[in-house]
């Protein structure tokens, strides 16, 4: 009598201890369709890449903040859940299965960096997790993997702009490429962006690699100096592109200087080394278009800063992925990939759809001059 009294006592512990689980949990997986909708970012917030990880964070945050505002997704808030990942593999694994098992969000944005996001990518497809990377550039990232998606162009694509940019409007029939070759970014612009000229049976004057610890270009540049191309691609960050456009102007070549999107903020520190170059972006913080401007207001009245281009991309994929869900009208994992498969949104870095790798395809690339240290936007490019 006493085993079968307990037994029920129990049972009925059980049960309630479930209904209290399912009413705490913001219960998408247990079914409920009341509770705050949770999505997951994570990225490098302290650490050597800080910069790109808070950008994309806080641009999270500030989207998530104003479609809460026009009552979030059919009525139901959104909650978000971020970590720094110290754009550490072993962290970013750490944070996904947080965000999974202990937070249970039911996408995330993320990962901000192409290592970190192809730490958990496996982790992602076994899931079915829809997962929407803002600015991870790594081909393999949404290779054979049908929940992974992504918000940014792909470098390919951004060299062809750059490439296509420097034969259409500068008029370029010969280019002197210089590039890093210790880093695969860098290298792979360069090869992407000569093979255009190649196709177009134009002449690449010089093919040069440096490597990461170079400070001295001048027996580079010299040799640009003397093949006299019209233009010198430099597919690198901000910090290198600064150094050698110094040494540019020193030695007084004359030639115009075309870069890509990691010449983002060179104009901080470089202004005058850059004056009158171009380089090739996601977005332009002069481009007229309202979702634009709107934007870089909002980022500037919220954290007192401008936002930078991973921003906008962080920006614009929170906003791709809240109507996704909305127009699943429902939070199953595999509801929400076929609605990003199928969504097209026009965003602060052009319009997103993606291609049935999970790609953005046909993305708006921003053609950018540095006028007075300040980006002009010269035209915006689609390429075919």
């Amino acid at each position: 009598m006493k085993k079968r009294l307990l037994s029920g006592v129990l049972a009925i512990m059980l049960i309630a201890s479930a209904f209290t689980f399912a009413a705490c949990g913001g219960g998408d997986a247990n079914g409920d369709d009341s509770g705050p909708i949770k999505i997951g970012v994570f990225g490098p917030t302290t650490g050597p890449i800080a910069a790109y990880g808070s950008a994309v964070v806080n641009s999270v945050k500030l989207a998530v903040e104003e479609i809460n505002e026009n009552g979030g997704i059919d009525g139901r808030l959104i909650e978000v859940y971020d970590y720094d990942t110290k754009g550490d593999r072993a962290e970013a694994i750490s944070t996904y299965n947080r965000l999974k098992d202990q937070d249970q969000v039911v996408a995330i944005i993320g990962g901000t960096i192409s290592g970190e996001t192809l730490a958990v990518k496996e982790l992602a497809i076994e899931d079915n997790m829809p997962m929407l990377t803002p600015t991870a550039t790594a081909a393999d990232v949404t290779l054979d993997a049908p929940s992974i998606f992504r918000a940014c162009f792909l470098d390919p694509y951004q060299a062809a702009a750059a490439a296509r940019f420097s034969i259409d409007y500068l008029e370029a029939e010969s280019v002197a490429i210089l590039y890093n070759s210790d880093d695969a970014y860098s290298e792979g612009l360069a090869e992407s962006y000569r093979a255009v000229f190649n196709d177009e049976n134009l002449t690449v004057t010089n093919y040069i690699g440096y490597t990461a610890n170079d400070v001295d270009f001048s027996t580079a540049l010299t040799q640009i100096r003397n093949a006299n191309p019209d233009v010198i691609f430099l597919p690198d960050y901000y910090d290198s592109v600064g150094q050698i456009t110094t040494q540019i102007r020193d030695m007084g070549l004359e030639q115009i200087c075309v870069g890509v999107d990691g010449w983002d903020s060179v104009e901080i520190d470089y202004a005058e080394q850059v004056e009158g170059y171009y380089f090739v972006n996601h977005f332009a913080k002069t481009d007229p278009d309202p979702t634009v401007q709107d934007f870089i207001a909002a980022f500037a009245a919220k954290y007192n800063q401008e936002p930078n281009a991973l921003g906008a991309l962080g920006y614009d994929a929170t906003f791709v992925m809240a109507e996704a869900i909305k127009n699943a009208g429902s939070t199953d994992g595999q509801a929400i990939i076929d609605a990003l498969s199928a969504i097209e949104y026009k965003g602060v870095t052009g319009t997103i759809r993606f291609d049935e790798q999970g790609d953005a395809t046909q993305k708006d690339i921003a053609i950018i001059k540095i006028v007075d240290g300040k980006h002009e936007l010269v035209e915006k490019l689609v390429v075919e």
